[in-house]
């Protein structure tokens, strides 16, 4: 069965979900529900409803008591968030900004960003990554004006 409209505007749980999963299958080569569970901080009860959903999305292929795998919807899906994930990350730490700040934004831009700003901060990056006396600049922050003090009124 075709994957569902569920691919434009995923929730940002399915998202959260399909990025884990994803992660999980290229470091360790699968993923089950106890492994979802232990990387969401969650239930394992939770896991396998949201699994049978998306299972009912056509976005993976699950059978209880074994592993899972992505269909090909959903591992585009899956990549594409983990692609958007990353950008963001280094958009963020060409910025200069520290580790626990940019995951904090990460996590809510992530699921909220549009596909023309995501290419939009990729060509950026981009920019940024072959300019580093701009990238410089921009870290430092505007240049400041020297504020004159007033003249002291003649007494």
């Amino acid at each position: 069965m075709p994957p569902r409209s569920i691919t434009r505007a995923a929730s940002s749980a399915v998202e959260d979900y399909l990025e884990q999963i994803l992660e999980l299958i290229n470091t360790k080569g699968y993923a089950r529900v106890v492994d979802i569970a232990e990387r969401l901080s969650i239930s394992q009860a939770s896991v396998t409803n949201m699994v049978q959903k998306l299972d009912t999305e056509g976005l993976l292929k699950y059978e209880k008591y074994r592993g899972l795998v992505l269909t090909t919807a959903g591992e585009e899906l899956a990549r594409n968030i983990t692609h958007r994930h990353n950008l963001l990350s280094d958009f963020l730490q060409l910025l200069g900004l520290d580790s626990q700040t940019i995951h904090h934004d990460v996590e809510g831009m992530e699921h909220h960003i549009s596909p023309e700003t995501v290419r939009a901060i990729e060509c950026l990056t981009e920019h940024l990554k072959s300019r580093p006396a701009l990238l410089a600049a921009i870290r430092t922050g505007p240049p400041r004006k020297l504020v004159r003090k007033k003249a002291a009124p003649k007494v």
